[in-house]
C-alpha cells in the first residue's frame, strides 16, 4: 500500500469515527440508548474504523409512573414483541395501556411475559422480580427477563452518551482527517514534481 492509499483509508476512516460521533449526539437524550464506540485499526486496507455498543448503563430518572420499567445490570433486558411478531430486549421503556389490555411502549412493541402477552390494568403494579399484580394485589403475571435482571418500576434510563466527550472525539477526528487531507496532498504534489523533472531530464 502506498502513501496515497493510506491517507486516503485515513480520511474515510475518520469520517466514519465522525458519522459514529454524530449519531451518539444525536441520541443524547434517547431514553436507554446506548452509545457506540469508534475503534480505529490498521490493517492489510489501511486503517478501518469499526465499532460496537457501550454496555455502560446510564442515569436514572425517577418518574413515579408504574407503568415506566427499566432493568437493572450491563446486560439483558425485558422482552417486548413488534408487530411483526420479532423479539427485542429494552433495557428501559415507558409502556401505555392499550384497549385490549396489553402494554405498548412508544414504538408499539408489546411488553411480555411468561405466558405470552402481558394483559394488567393500568393501575397494576411491578415489583423487582417482575411479577405483575392487580390493584388487589393478586398476580397477574410475570415479564419475561433476560439476563437474570430485576425490575425497577417508576423508572426510566437515559442515554449513557457523555455530549462532551463526543464532541471532543468529533472534534479529534475533523483535525485527523485535516491532516490525512494535506498529507496526501503533499505526496500527490511531489510526485507531479518528480514526474516532471523526469521528464526534463529525459528531455
Amino acid at each position: 500500500m502506498d502513501g496515497i492509499e493510506l491517507m486516503a483509508s485515513a480520511m474515510h476512516a475518520m469520517q466514519a469515527r465522525v458519522d459514529v460521533a454524530a449519531a451518539n449526539l444525536a441520541n443524547a437524550s434517547s431514553d436507554g440508548f446506548r452509545r457506540s464506540v469508534a475503534r480505529v485499526t490498521l490493517g492489510s486496507r489501511g486503517l478501518v474504523t469499526s465499532s460496537a455498543a457501550d454496555d455502560a448503563p446510564g442515569t436514572l430518572r425517577h418518574t413515579g409512573r408504574a407503568l415506566d420499567l427499566t432493568v437493572s445490570g450491563s446486560s439483558g433486558g425485558i422482552v417486548v414483541r413488534d408487530a411483526a411478531g420479532r423479539i427485542a430486549l429494552v433495557r428501559s421503556a415507558s409502556f401505555e395501556r392499550v384497549a385490549s389490555g396489553e402494554w405498548r411502549d412508544a414504538r408499539g412493541r408489546t411488553l411480555l411475559c411468561e405466558r405470552g402477552a402481558l394483559r394488567a390494568g393500568a393501575d397494576a403494579t411491578v415489583d423487582e422480580r417482575g411479577v405483575v399484580s392487580d390493584a388487589a394485589g393478586h398476580a397477574v403475571g410475570r415479564l419475561r427477563l433476560a439476563g437474570g435482571n430485576s425490575v425497577q418500576s417508576g423508572f426510566v434510563e437515559g442515554s449513557n452518551v457523555d455530549a462532551v466527550h463526543e464532541m471532543v472525539d468529533v472534534l479529534g477526528a475533523q483535525r485527523a482527517f485535516e491532516t490525512a487531507q494535506k498529507t496526501l496532498s503533499a505526496i500527490d504534489e511531489v510526485r507531479a514534481r518528480s514526474a516532471s523533472d523526469v521528464a526534463r531530464v529525459k528531455a
